[in-house]
């Protein structure tokens, strides 16, 4: 009987670890890359110096719009190759036509954006790789639903790759449950939904250069005084959007996310991601 109990707590175990994806070197490599490339697409104002011809070129943030889609296309692609199957296609489908929903009922209204606190959870139970490929598509299919579609788009599926896959690296996937996850989740969705704001308005800020000396980038200066303004920039622009898009993720994540974990749980461990699907023929018995 203990031998018996034993193998069902083994079982147990390993249905807890599946992920819809596993990710593999190549898989890894193209993430990195296109994080560093996103980095840089994102930072650059801050990051050239005054010496540099990109702290002086218009045509910086266009460069990156084309660049960050086609390195998204491969990312996505070598994540797919490395294992999504039908099954975590069908749930990917699923979760990213939930969140192309759920955006557009509070886009454009004080920031109120609910699909954050499924892109954290849905991370979290279905693993980094998977919520890169669901944040990424989901803004996607949001920005064609929405007619939101732009060059600041790849930077919005980008940001959202990385909300939900950082919500698959958090701590204890396998043994953290109840409320001290409930808190971690929430805590992870404030800073993520705080921290889209603060990268997504350096994708923007460099367009409203002279429109406001005060808190326009300004290339080739110093670095302490474009970062001065741009904190500026977002305290008066984005901070009235961002604290309640982190106040409903949070308060999503502790009233309707445990639900929603269980369910996501159940759904992953009855799909059985690493078991392989197989096809069987009969004869007719007549």
């Amino acid at each position: 009987m203990s031998g018996g109990r034993g193998t069902a707590q083994a079982a147990r175990t390993v249905q807890r670890q599946v992920r819809a994806i596993r990710l593999g070197p190549r898989s890894v490599a193209a993430l990195v890359l296109v994080s560093a490339v996103g980095v840089m697409a994102f930072g650059w104002p801050l990051l050239a110096d005054s010496a540099s011809g990109l702290a002086h070129s218009k045509d910086a943030p266009w460069l990156f719009a084309a660049l960050l889609p086609l390195l998204l296309a491969v990312v996505v692609a070598t994540i797919a190759d490395a294992g999504l199957d039908a099954k975590a296609i069908a749930m990917l489908g699923v979760l990213a036509a939930a969140g192309a929903a759920l955006r557009p009922l509070g886009a454009g209204t004080a920031g109120i954006e609910p699909m954050f606190f499924l892109m954290v959870l849905s991370g979290r139970v279905l693993g980094p790789g998977f919520g890169f490929v669901l944040g990424a598509v989901s803004m996607f299919a949001s920005a064609l639903l929405t007619g939101g579609v732009g060059p600041w788009m790849p930077f919005q599926m980008l940001s959202m790759g990385w909300v939900a896959m950082g919500a698959g690296l958090l701590p204890g996937p396998d043994r953290l449950r109840g409320r001290r996850e409930m808190l971690l989740l929430a805590g992870y969705g404030t800073l993520s939904s705080l921290l889209y704001g603060l990268i997504m308005n350096l994708q923007g800020w460099p367009y409203i250069a002279g429109l406001a000396s005060g808190v326009s980038f300004v290339p080739g200066d110093p670095l302490p005084e474009n970062l001065a303004r741009f904190v500026t920039y977002c305290l008066a622009t984005s901070l009235g959007w961002d604290l309640p898009r982190a106040l409903l993720t949070v308060v999503l994540t502790l009233t309707v996310g445990p639900a929603l974990l269980k369910a996501l749980r159940r759904a992953t461990r009855h799909a059985a991601f690493d078991t392989p699907v197989t096809f069987t023929t009969t004869r007719d018995g007549g």
